[in-house]
């Protein structure tokens, strides 16, 4: 790894320098994956390599990218975000990142076109592969520590796909349709974090309109949240293809254009400015903002760097160590004995594995490790045969056989029948799953779970191990296998991190990041996916992955977080403190099993009670692990800001935490809480300014309004006005809360007449509750 590149020094603006013509050359590619230069202003070009698992690189050198995704030159293939995700590791997260950047140096590539932080919305995404998690918070750790690995070794991060881009269909036209609030906490809520705390050098926007509005157009997403809000200082580059009108873009936040269009574009900004269409001030600030990130990348430069081949791959295994979850051990299957017994290996994945999704994000790897061959040499003294079960044509790792032969499905059930253990490797194809369009179901090919359903009457003891990149249903034939292991796709060294695990040389610790159903019509998404017309509908709102489930009340096969270890935790003694501005939250883990393993400890949050908005029952608020010996404990404490609380108010237009209690709860999932507290949170003032349409619940919920509007009814009820005590009755009062307070005015008996509400709204305004003055 290489120490962090120091920013580059000021420099004068460059634009002034620069021709209509050559500024106007700048926002757009020079090649495929190369930006434009400008020598003569100190403009450097800037090459770009696809990823973000690894770098798919031209076989000869000069444009960093690869259009032809079947040709590319070696680089190491890290786990994909799908795998990554389940490590709940952002350490490793980073040490990934900052050997990719490496390579890239190596290569001299200056720009890793990743992370890709966009939420698993819908089981459905085809290019689910290429993300963490259905959570935010998840997403926004794991993709913050890759965007700092890369940049601290001198290579930038281009944060993707900016954003609701969460389909496949239609991807280059379809308006996301989606409200304020799940837009803030659900899809935007990553990289708002990211871009605060990360601060990458470049954020690409995607294919889609949000609200009607192209991303490369949309002013309000470009430019008044990502950069006046967020205070975003990078470039802002299109996803390949995606402007379609380059004038619209530019006035909307977006700098670059990618790929270069041989300048027909160039063209037509440089028409719009000598037209007065477009302000030539606007394209200066693209082109500074430009020139500021061909420096931070050049700064990033390193000489004499070298690539260890071996050394990243040992990391490309350690990392698919920690990936795998072990999603079912019933009577300890799990881990087999590698000094003795049989062991039938079945499925021709564990031959010619799916390590990585298909699509922009391919990698040549430098090796690839198979399960079989990985088996077989740990195997020590037990002895490891294969039937492949079913065929991959031609011998590609990433198209499966519709139909295995007969003859291949007999070999397989007479093998599982003549030895002691079945491991059954079972997984989707490039044909199901990949960049450009979206599954139609989440099963496993029917002929897949025939020869299963064959191989469990031959013989019980089958282990099943999964390779998929999105999740896969398991119900119900996960109820008649023993154990079950989640491999997604995991990269060159997968193979080797499966047999590790299969064998016990290591302790599984992964968690899943997106719930597993037991049907694809209780995702929460399932009746406005992919939507119609041009137009997707988010109506399941802030209710997305586990959220959703968890309120519907609905069973799931595998929750959100779970995962199982071949030791076991036990949780006591949690503790909450609070401070002004945050809490912290500790635990005591112990383990409580016969060899050491890594636990990952979720917090979440559920409530307060009479909240004004709709919540989910809990929601991710940290999460920390710890690595334990046998019978050692140890606290873990994570700290959680205040402001994990708040929910966004669309009214309001900005977050607000609620007053109240909330329940802080310690688990192994989401549906595993082992330890929970009750905390009191003080709550934000509304920003939101009285008047008559307020309704009596706004108006009492109001820290001056409140006690103005109290002490009118008390004076009314001093009075013996029977309306007057309405309020004390819990059934009138419930039925007055929601009326707008100049409706209740002109009502006789109302303690507060017309000519009162302007005087109780002005007083309101004024800011100071009664007693206070």
């Amino acid at each position: 790894m290489t120490q962090q590149t120091p920013p580059p020094p000021a420099v004068e603006p460059s634009a002034h320098r620069l021709s209509l013509t050559e500024k106007a050359s700048l926002t757009s590619g020079a090649g495929d994956f190369v930006t434009a230069a400008a020598p003569e202003a100190g403009i450097p070009a800037v090459t770009m390599s696809d990823g973000p698992h690894g770098l798919r690189l031209p076989k000869e050198s000069g444009d960093g990218g690869q259009v032809d995704l079947h040709s590319a030159a070696p680089a190491t293939c890290y786990p994909p975000a799908v795998a990554l995700g389940s490590s709940w590791d952002p350490e490793l997260a980073h040490r990934v990142a900052g050997a990719l950047a490496d390579e890239a140096t190596a290569h001299g590539v200056r720009v890793l076109l990743g992370p890709g932080i966009n939420i698993k919305r819908s089981p459905l995404c085809g290019r689910n592969f290429e993300y963490f998690s259905e959570d935010p918070l998840l997403t926004a750790e794991l993709g913050g520590a890759m965007v700092r690995g890369l940049q601290e070794s001198g290579v930038g991060a281009a944060l993707k796909h900016y954003a609701a881009n969460n389909q496949e269909t239609d991807r280059m036209r379809v308006s996301a349709d989606v409200d304020e609030r799940p837009l803030r906490e659900i899809y935007l809520r990553a990289f708002e974090r990211i871009v605060r705390r990360d601060r990458p050098w470049s954020v690409m926007c995607s294919y889609n309109a949000v609200n009607g509005t192209p991303l490369s157009e949309n002013h309000r997403l470009l430019t008044d949240i990502l950069r006046t809000e967020w205070g975003f200082d990078g470039v802002v580059m299109s996803d390949w293809g995606a402007v379609r009108d380059r004038v619209a873009a530019l006035r909307a936040g977006l700098d670059l254009q990618m790929p270069g269009t041989h300048g027909r574009t160039d063209a037509e900004v440089v028409a719009a400015v000598t037209a007065g269409e477009l302000d030539e001030s606007v394209l200066d600030t693209s082109v500074e903002r430009l020139a500021r990130f061909a420096r931070r990348t050049a700064g990033g430069e390193r000489s004499g760097t070298r690539m260890s081949v071996d050394e990243h791959h040992r990391l490309a295994g350690e990392a698919a160590d920690r990936c795998v979850v072990l999603l079912k051990n019933e009577r300890d299957l799990l881990p087999l004995d590698p000094t003795s017994g049989s062991v039938a290996v079945i499925g021709e994945l564990a031959r010619t594995p799916r390590y990585q999704g298909a699509g922009s994000s391919q990698v040549t790897p430098t090796r690839l490790d198979t399960p079989l061959d990985s088996l077989r040499e740990l195997a020590d003294g037990a002895r490891v045969d294969f039937a492949p079960g079913y065929t991959v044509p031609g011998g590609a790792a990433t198209a499966l056989a519709a139909e295995p032969t007969d003859g291949l499905g007999d070999e397989a059930v007479r093998l599982a029948a003549a030895c002691d253990t079945a491991v059954v490797f079972l997984g989707l194809s490039a044909a199901d799953e990949s960049e450009g369009f979206d599954r139609d179901h989440i099963d496993l090919p029917d002929d897949q779970l025939r020869l299963l359903e064959r191989l469990v009457a031959a013989n019980p003891r089958v282990a099943v191990v999964l390779s998929n990149g999105g999740v896969v249903r398991t119900g119900p034939w996960h109820g008649t296998v023993p154990a079950l292991v989640e491999g997604w796709l995991l990269g060159q060294a997968g193979g080797g991190a499966l047999a590790r695990v299969l064998f016990g040389a290591v302790n599984p610790s992964g968690k899943l990041a997106e719930t597993v159903p037991l049907r694809l019509e209780d995702s929460p998404s399932h009746l406005s996916f992919p939507g119609e017309e041009g137009h997707v509908r988010y109506g399941e709102g802030v209710f997305v992955g586990y959220r959703g489930y968890d309120a519907a009340a609905r069973e799931v096969a595998f929750p959100f977080g779970h995962g199982l270890s071949y030791t076991a935790f036990a949780y006591t003694g949690m503790r909450v403190v609070q401070a002004r501005d945050a809490f912290s939250v500790s635990v005591t883990v112990t383990n409580t099993g016969r060899i050491p393993g890594r636990e990952v400890v979720q917090i979440y949050s559920s409530g307060p009670a009479g909240s004004t908005v709709a919540r989910p029952p809990r929601e991710l608020r940290a999460f920390a692990s710890v690595s334990l010996a046998p019978g050692e404990s140890r606290e873990v404490t994570v700290e959680v800001a205040r402001g994990e609380l708040a929910h966004y108010s669309a009214r309001e237009g900005a977050w607000r935490v609620e007053g109240g209690d909330y329940n802080i709860e310690a688990g192994s999932s989401s549906r595993d809480i082992r330890q929970s507290a009750v905390v009191g949170v003080e709550g934000d003032p509304s920003r939101i300014a009285l008047s008559g349409r307020s309704t009596i619940a706004e108006w009492l919920n109001h820290p001056v309004g409140g006690p103005l509007l109290m002490e009118r009814f008390l004076a009314a009820r001093a009075e013996a006005g029977a309306a007057a005590g309405a309020m004390e009755d819990p059934a009138m009062a419930r039925f007055l809360a929601g009326m707008p307070l100049e409706v209740i005015a002109e009502f006789p008996q109302s303690p507060v007449g017309p000519e009162g509400v302007a005087e109780l709204t002005a007083l309101a305004a004024v800011g100071t509750p009664p007693g206070n003055e």
